[in-house]
């Protein structure tokens, strides 16, 4: 029974461990790249490093984001379908699919390749997806925001919220500094760190015309990714506008924006001449707000972010008429946002909560990015999604972790700089009239009820991991699917739409594209586990493509097209499975809640020897069954590769 199963499970996997390096499916790997090599020139205060490469140097030669063919994109499409539907529904979809390709399809596909070589400067889905973001309406709390937690610092003394604070404050503002003065290490995925991660090969490849440098790259098998998007992870903001709301981003801005029991403060963390105020300066300011006995505001406005678009816009709109310009102005141009909580984390799932969503008042979530510290320290970063992906945070992440891990500027007995705070440091306040005082009440009502339907729960799976995986020659990541859906299928016995997103920085203005695990394999290889063990002797994807198609008709004021009116259509983009992955020294662990309410929402990452899953549900599903069958599979499936059979 193991052998033949453990065939199985190599033929339906081994195709993604060997993905093509530029394949879509195989991009997601930038989100596990952990180890880099630094020029050896330290950075000093001011900088985290000085890189021997221009930040930019690739950007002007990356590889254009391919508009696939319709032929392909069609093919792909029916293939994710066949194993959600019966011989009847399918039928009927290949029926308009097919019709689609060969009638409007093909002169929305025309005319989107026509769009696309005239905007040499971009990719055929950067604009369409920021109007997908920029457009939606709900809150951003769980529908897209997301959280990554930072692991402890391993010095347990550093783990003080002050001097975390403070030390998160001075490395992120050294980071800015870094890539403003281009000098971070350009964002590379290495195949071969041998030979490309090297300080001969960047002496010889800084010396490569930008037009021809990703060119020189390629050639020892590094593969530069798109930084277009780094720009706004500073002094930026997502402004609610009526119908489809605005990034704003003011570099001018020196000040950081720091929330403490819902009070809203500011300080400059840069100077006049544009360098780090003194690391004990910041220390002193942050001390002076841990202090600050001012009680929790009435009616804390950073609930107002957590509303719905279109209510956040005009009530917006009511606090610039009630003369808040420009106080609003200094949360919308801050570096970013440091939120200082007051309670001390009970374990993961605690933490989950607090750094997806926590209460609300604490909160400023339309800041590109929040570093979130709690009382005991635990750190964690909640980033607005519409700017941009996981690839920019997680590289400012990883970069925040080392610095402030190997060169604190603060120390547990570092002393505050004798300085006077209470004028350096400025409260914020806000003049509220009764309609915004109600507006406020309303948007916690509204957030409340929101997150109290939310329930998180997470198993480690120590019985293997990569290392053992990869022996077999499989696919790590495409194990942790597979359980995913042996998961599902053991608890409710269905296949379900699946959504892993992966990067596709490698290209110009790349953005996300979708990974469709349930196939036609993975449901005969997950029913022959879940429901016949005895009998058994053991790149590119559609959706974007699809997604652009449909926009550009939306565009031009055309009917929607019979294949996007198809209930299989709508049924496959409805994503009962929504799955993201990375891994990285830097991390602990990773979450958002589900797409759907009848969803889950899982964050995983596979390790050398054991496997993570965070996982959140409404309460339309049982997460923790969820996850014990999760637990059941790869237990079946680690059992399985050992040459034993399953109990």
């Amino acid at each position: 029974m193991a052998a033949l199963l453990s065939v199985q499970l190599k033929s339906v996997l081994r195709k993604r461990g060997n993905a093509k390096p530029l394949g879509n499916t195989n991009i997601y790997a930038v989100f596990t790249t952990s180890q880099r090599q630094y020029s050896s020139k330290d950075g000093g205060s001011e900088y985290l490093h000085r890189s021997i490469v221009p930040t930019m140097h690739y950007q002007k030669s990356l590889p254009r984001l391919p508009v696939p063919k319709l032929e392909d994109t069609i093919r792909r499409y029916l293939a994710a379908q066949r194993p959600l539907l019966n011989d009847e529904q399918y039928s009927n979809t290949e029926k308009l699919a097919k019709s689609f390709q060969s009638g409007v399809g093909k002169e929305l596909h025309e005319e989107l390749v026509v769009q696309d070589k005239k905007n040499k400067h971009t990719s055929y889905i950067s604009a369409p997806w920021f109007d997908m973001y920029l457009s939606a309406r709900d809150s951003v709390v769980l529908n897209y925001n997301p959280f990554m937690s930072f692991n402890p610092d391993p010095k347990p003394e550093y783990n003080n919220q002050l001097v975390r604070a403070t030390n998160m404050v001075c490395s992120a503002v050294r980071f800015m500094k870094t890539l403003r003065a281009g000098l971070l290490e350009p964002e590379v995925f290495h195949l071969n760190p041998a030979k490309s991660d090297t300080d001969n090969f960047k002496k010889f490849i800084r010396w490569v015309p930008s037009s021809l440098s990703w060119f020189g790259a390629y050639m020892v098998n590094a593969y530069p990714l798109d930084m277009s998007q780094y720009f706004r992870l500073f002094n930026s903001t997502r402004i609610p506008k009526a119908k489809r709301d605005e990034l704003f981003v003011d570099q001018k801005g020196r000040h950081l924006l720091v929330m403490r029991r819902g009070n809203m403060y500011v300080f400059d963390a840069v100077d006049r001449n544009g360098n780090l105020v003194k690391p004990t300066e910041i220390l002193s300011h942050l001390k002076y707000i841990l202090s600050d006995p001012t009680p929790a505001p009435a009616f804390p406005l950073g609930y107002l972010t957590s509303e719905n678009r279109d209510v956040w816009a005009g009530l917006r709109e009511k606090l610039l008429a009630n003369g808040n310009a420009e106080t609003l102005a200094l949360v919308d141009s801050a570096l970013f946002c440091l939120c200082l909580d007051e309670d001390n984390m009970r374990d993961h799932i605690h933490i989950s909560h607090n750094m997806l969503h926590g209460d609300g008042h604490n909160r400023w979530y339309d800041k590109s990015f929040s570093i979130i510290l709690t009382k005991d320290g635990q750190a964690a970063i909640n980033f607005e999604h519409a700017w941009g992906d996981g690839v920019a945070v997680l590289r400012f992440q990883n970069e925040v972790f080392k610095d402030t891990t190997e060169k604190p500027l603060v120390s547990p007995d570092s002393q505050p700089a004798a300085v006077d705070s209470a004028s350096a440091v400025h409260r914020l306040e806000f003049k509220l009239d009764a309609e915004l005082e109600n507006g406020v009440a309303k948007a916690k009502e509204n957030f409340d009820a929101a997150v109290s339907k939310l329930t998180i729960d997470a198993i480690q799976f120590t019985k293997g991991g990569k290392e053992q995986l990869k022996k077999k020659k499989l696919s790590p990541d495409a194990i942790a699917q597979l359980s995913f859906q042996m998961g599902f299928l053991r608890q409710y016995g269905q296949t379900v739409a699946t959504y892993e997103s992966c990067s596709t920085a490698a290209f110009k203005h790349g953005r996300t594209e979708t990974i469709r695990p349930a196939s036609i394999h993975t449901k005969r290889c997950a029913h022959a586990f879940v429901h016949e063990p005895g009998k058994h002797s053991a790149g590119q994807g559609f959706d974007r493509h699809l997604f652009a198609l449909r926009y550009l008709a939306g565009s031009k004021g055309m009917a929607l097209p019979s294949l996007y009116q198809d209930p299989a259509y709508a049924a496959i983009n409805y994503n009962i499975l929504s799955t993201s992955t990375l891994t990285s020294p830097a991390v602990s662990l990773g979450g958002f809640a589900p797409v759907v309410p009848d969803g889950y929402g899982v964050g995983y990452g596979v390790h050398d020897e054991w496997i993570g899953c965070n996982v959140s549900s409404y309460p339309a599903r049982n997460v923790h069954e969820f996850l014990q069958c999760v637990q059941k599979s790869l237990e079946d499936i680690f059992t399985v590769l050992e040459g034993k059979p399953i109990s």
